[in-house]
C-alpha cells in the first residue's frame, strides 16, 4: 500500500509543535516502497540523546496510527 504523502505531511505538521516547543523540528526526506518514513531531525532534536525515543514512541506511533501504510520511521 502506497503512503499518502499529503496526509503524512499533515500529520507531521500536527506533531511539529511538540518538537518545536523543545527547540527541535523534523523534515520529511521520503518514504520507501515498504512504508518506511525517513525524517531528518533538526535543531535540538538532532543532537538529543532521547531522539530515538522521540522517533519510536512519539512520531512513529502517531504516523502508524493516522497514516495507512506507514510501517516504520527512521532518522537520516
Amino acid at each position: 500500500m502506497a503512503v499518502d504523502e499529503e496526509l503524512l505531511e499533515k500529520v507531521l505538521d500536527a506533531v511539529r509543535p511538540s518538537l518545536q516547543a523543545d527547540g527541535g523540528d523534523c523534515e520529511l526526506v521520503g518514504v520507501d516502497e515498504n512504508g518506511v518514513v525517513s525524517l531528518e531531525l533538526n535543531g535540538a532534536c538532532a543532537g538529543c540523546a532521547l531522539s530515538g525515543m522521540t522517533l519510536s514512541m512519539g512520531i512513529e506511533r502517531v504516523l502508524k496510527e493516522h497514516v495507512p501504510g506507514v510501517t516504520a520511521v527512521r532518522a537520516v
